[in-house]
């Protein structure tokens, strides 16, 4: 460990910290919003523009399709050229296209501004965990990247009541979500301005002096109201410093394929492609599913509310878990629950039923998703740990663009028990994915995990 990587480690939880939460987390939370109000439109665009089974799968695929390919972009720049400018820029691409998109009145003109606002997303999903994990002492971060991952929920929850009170009242009622959704981002651009760019990145680029003004800045941050910092370990700083060669894009993929890292890269593929493509198959289709199981719009809309609520106790017990059992553990658990949930689905026949399966397959399904984000960055070396949480997230967003669409195929001649079905198999094979091709992670410092388990 250098001696930069053993100041973080010592740093205590503090306002920094909870700057950092607060201001990654609000960019989950429009991320999420903007993906999740779809899953209400696209039942009021079915109508307003006559569109079948297939363009509404197409359509909810839309995001996506941009998701993968803004995690592929994010990841392979946020190595290159730094995780702040990577996660700005997304930011701002994001805003910009979803705003035009409640404009427009053709649906492939829609289609087109939904594959670029989920573009400007996917780039900022993928980047802001690897990030933002690197300012975090070991002993508290998996906590605080499951938290930071637990505020998807708030943008789920956020997106049904808008659903729900919003899309049936007005006849624009879906365009007004759009603008809801997008609008505030406009303050978190202003805001994250004044985030720095990660001292562990700088300092594997061999800007050494940038990394330790920032690591300067957050001691004083701490300091402030005569705070003092704990002595550093001189035992912390005896192993070698990492690579200070700088990459090329070429080879960082090389990298992710060669050695050691092939088994973790084909497991954190496994695990994102897996648990996206379970989420989504259920998330994107169920207001759908259950009006055309014999609910009103409105009451369907009701029940997800509930559904989407079970989020955020979901997100957060996983969080809380990932210190405590570690993020293997956590989510091979709610992998194999969620499993569980989504087999007991495929059979249910009453209303009431509905309602228990799905809040409880919400539960463990976002659970799961604390854990990844927490996971993933954590397995790979600093030099392409951008580049490798973002190829696992594009790989998982083709989970995301095949699942509404065969939802929508499968649906009509095989029915809930045909959706839920490949669901619960898709699952149990992510499951045993991170637990023979994993590693542990909790209670290590990044630089121990890459040095010891993948050098």
């Amino acid at each position: 460990m250098t001696m930069l990587s053993a100041r973080i480690e010592r740093l205590p939880f503090s306002g920094f910290h909870r700057r950092l939460l607060m201001m990654g987390g609000l960019g989950y939370t429009f991320d999420a919003m903007d993906a999740a109000v779809i899953a209400f439109v696209l039942p009021v665009l079915r109508t307003d523009w006559g569109l079948s089974s297939v363009q509404i799968g197409v359509l909810a695929s839309a995001n996506f399709i941009g998701f993968f390919f803004g995690a592929l972009a994010a990841g392979a720049c946020g190595d290159l050229i730094g995780r702040r400018k990577v996660m700005m820029s997304a930011l701002a691409i994001y805003c910009v296209a979803s705003l035009f998109s409640g404009m427009v009145n053709d649906w492939t003109l829609f289609l087109a501004l939904r594959i670029v606002a989920g573009f400007g997303a996917g780039a900022e999903s993928a980047i802001i965990a690897p990030y933002l994990s690197e300012f975090v002492a070991r002993r508290y971060r998996g906590t605080f990247t499951g938290a930071l991952a637990g505020f998807f929920s708030f943008g789920f929850v956020a997106a049904a009541l808008l659903g729900y009170f919003i899309v049936p009242a007005h006849p624009q009622g879906w365009r007004i979500v759009i603008f809801i959704t997008a609008l505030p981002v406009v303050l978190l651009l202003w805001w994250r301005r004044a985030l720095p760019e990660s001292p562990r990145w700088l300092e594997s680029q061999g800007r050494q002096a940038e990394a330790d003004t920032i690591m300067d800045a957050m001691e004083a941050d701490h300091m402030q109201g005569g705070r003092a910092l704990p002595a550093l370990n001189a035992q912390d700083v005896a192993a070698p410093p990492p690579s200070m060669s700088q990459g090329k894009l070429l080879k960082n993929y090389a990298t992710l394929v060669s050695g050691k890292l092939i088994r973790i890269s084909s497991m954190t593929w496994l695990m994102w492609l897996s648990i996206t493509f379970s989420y989504y198959s259920f998330f994107t289709w169920i207001p759908s599913l259950l009006i055309q199981n014999g609910m009103t719009i409105t009451k369907s809309f009701g029940y997800s509310l509930v559904m989407y609520i079970a989020q955020i106790p979901g997100y957060f017990s996983a969080a809380w878990l990932n210190e405590r059992i570690g993020r293997q553990a956590t989510i091979v658990s709610y992998m194999l629950l969620g499993g569980l949930c989504a087999l007991g689905l495929a059979f249910t026949h009453s209303d009431a039923q509905i309602m228990a399966a799905g809040v409880l397959l919400s539960f463990f399904m976002n659970g799961t998703y604390a854990g990844v984000y927490a996971y993933t960055p954590e397995v790979f070396p600093t030099q392409v740990r951008a580049t490798g949480s973002g190829l696992a997230s594009a790989i998982g967003r083709i989970g995301g663009i095949t699942a509404p669409i065969l939802v929508g195929f499968i649906y009509p001649t095989a029915g809930f028990a045909g959706v839920f079905g490949m669901t619960t198999a898709v699952l149990l094979l992510g499951a045993a994915a991170v637990t023979f091709m994993g590693i542990p992670t909790r209670g290590r410092s990044l630089e121990d995990i890459a040095a010891s388990e993948l050098s």
